[in-house]
C-alpha cells in the first residue's frame, strides 16, 4: 500500500490528511510515512535471506531521532560519518556494535569516542588515517576493527555530485594501491584488519555497476588472503537509488541475486549501507502558496518552503513531484515553484502545470532523504517541523525551531 494516497480530504499519509497536519503543526513541514520505512526495510531485509548480513541504515539520508530508532528497533546498524550523527545513532537506542564510520576526515576526537563506544568498523579512507587510528587506539590500549574503503573507479552513471566511486572522487583509496595498503594495516599494531569496503556513489538505477564493483572488491578479497590477510566481511556500501520521477529502480531481490553470485562461497559477512532506499519515498515536503506572481515570461507560485529546506533541486536541479493536497478545478498554469529565500536558484520545482490559488497546500514529494538532512538557517530562517504518521495518528517527532533558538549560542560584543 502506498504511504500517500488522495482521500476524500485530499492527499493524505496514511491515513491522516495532509490538511490536518498543516492545521495542527504548520508549514512548511516534512511528513514521514512509518509503515514505508519499516515496509522499505523490511524488503530490504527480506531480500537478503540466509545470507549472513547486516543493513547498516545511512545516517546521513535522514538523521532524526525517531526514524533512527525506528530502524533500531527492526535490528538494523547504522553507517555513520561524523561523530555528531555517533551520537545520535546512540541516543535514539541504536547497538553501537552495528555501527561503521565513514568518511574522509574523522578527528581524533571521533576516534577516540568511537572506539570507546565499541563501534564495529572503522572505514579507513587514506594511509594517513590508518595512523592516526592506530595511534588513538594505542593510546587506548585498544586495537581499531578497521577497513579499507577501496574505490574502485566504476561509473555509477548517476549525477557527477552523487558519484563516488570513481578515480577522480576524493573517497577511498585507489585500487591499485589497496593491496599495500592494506600489508601496512596489517602490520600497526594497534589495528586489526577485519573488511573491505566500497560505495559507488547515490541514486544508481542500474545493476551493472554494481556488479561490476563487487566483482573488483570480492576479487581483491581472494588477492589479499593470498598475502595472508584474511578479511571477516566485506561491506557493499550502498546507493540504491529511487523513483522521483521516472526512473526504473533496482529490484532489490535481483540485487541481492547480484550479492550473492559475487560473494559466492567466500565465508564473509555482508554489510551494506542503504540510505535514500529506505527513507527518501517515506516523506513529503508538506507548504503553503503564499502569494501567486504571474509575469510576462514566467509565472511564479512562491510557497512558505525554500532551498534552506530541501536544497536538492537547487544544488543539482534535481526533480520532485508537485501534488496539490486539496486540488480543485480551476484554470492551470504552468508555475515555477518558488521559496522566500535571496537567491535566484531558490526553486522546488520548475514548469509545473497546477491550478493554483494562494492558501493551496502542496505536497513535494519524495523528499523523505536529503531534505531535513541537508535543511539549514539561511536567512535566519527557522527550520522545519518533522511528522511521523502512524496509521491514524500524527506524532510531532521535531518541534519547529523559533527564531530566538537560532541566536541562542550567539553573543553580542561588550560595550
Amino acid at each position: 500500500m502506498l504511504p500517500f494516497t488522495d482521500g476524500a480530504a485530499g492527499l493524505q499519509a496514511e491515513s491522516v490528511p495532509l490538511r490536518e497536519i498543516a492545521e495542527r503543526f504548520g508549514t512548511p513541514c516534512f511528513v514521514y510515512s512509518r509503515r514505508a520505512l519499516t515496509d522499505a526495510y523490511t524488503r530490504l531485509d527480506g531480500a537478503l535471506g540466509n545470507l549472513p548480513h547486516t543493513l547498516c541504515y545511512a545516517v546521513k539520508a535522514n538523521s532524526n531521532l525517531a526514524i533512527l530508532n525506528l530502524f533500531a528497533r527492526l535490528g538494523s546498524g547504522f553507517d555513520i560519518v561524523s561523530g555528531g550523527e555517533l551520537r545520535r545513532v546512540l541516543a535514539a537506542g541504536g547497538d553501537a556494535a552495528k555501527v561503521v564510520f565513514s568518511g574522509v576526515g574523522k578527528s581524533a576526537q571521533e576516534m577516540n569516542a568511537a572506539l570507546r563506544a565499541g563501534i564495529a568498523c572503522f572505514n579507513v579512507e587514506s594511509e594517513s588515517e590508518l595512523h592516526r587510528l592506530n595511534t588513538v587506539a594505542g593510546e587506548l590500549g585498544r586495537a581499531a576493527p578497521v577497513s579499507l574503503r577501496v574505490n574502485p573507479d566504476v561509473d555509477p552513471k548517476t549525477h557527477p555530485y552523487i558519484a563516488t566511486g570513481l578515480k577522480e572522487n576524493k573517497f577511498g583509496v585507489a585500487f591499485r594501491d589497496a593491496r599495500r595498503i592494506y600489508r601496512a594495516a596489517a602490520a600497526l599494531p594497534h589495528l586489526r584488519v577485519t573488511g573491505i569496503d566500497c560505495h559507488i556513489g547515490s541514486q544508481i538505477t542500474e545493476l551493472d555497476p554494481f556488479r561490476d564493483a563487487f566483482a573488483k572488491v570480492l576479487g581483491l578479497v581472494d588477492e589479499l588472503a593470498a598475502d595472508g590477510i584474511v578479511l571477516t566481511h566485506v561491506d557493499l556500501g550502498g546507493g540504491l537509488g529511487i523513483r522521483y520521477r521516472d526512473e526504473q529502480p533496482v529490484n532489490v531481490v535481483d540485487y541481492a541475486e547480484v550479492i550473492r553470485d559475487a560473494v559466492g562461497q567466500r565465508p564473509l559477512g555482508i554489510m551494506l549501507e542503504p540510505g535514500r532506499s529506505l527513507v527518501g519515498n517515506a516523506g513529503l515536503l508538506l507548504t503553503r502558496v503564499e502569494y501567486l506572481k504571474p509575469g510576462e515570461s514566467r509565472h511564479f507560485a512562491i510557497v512558505d518552503a525554500a532551498m534552506n529546506d530541501l536544497l536538492r533541486p537547487a544544488l543539482y536541479e534535481a526533480w520532485h513531484e508537485v501534488r496539490a493536497v486539496q486540488p480543485h478545478a480551476g484554470q492551470a498554469r504552468v508555475w515555477e515553484i518558488v521559496g522566500p529565500v535571496c537567491e535566484s536558484a531558490d526553486f522546488l520545482a520548475q514548469s509545473r502545470s497546477l491550478a493554483l490559488a494562494e492558501g493551496d497546500l502542496l505536497a513535494v514529494m519524495s523528499a523523505g532523504a536529503y531534505g531535513m538532512s541537508m535543511s539549514s538557517n539561511y536567512n535566519s530562517r527557522p527550520r522545519a517541523a518533522e511528522v511521523m504518521v502512524d496509521g491514524d495518528r500524527a506524532h510531532l517527532i521535531r518541534a519547529r525551531e523559533t527564531a530566538e533558538s537560532l541566536y541562542q549560542l550567539e553573543h553580542t560584543l561588550p560595550a
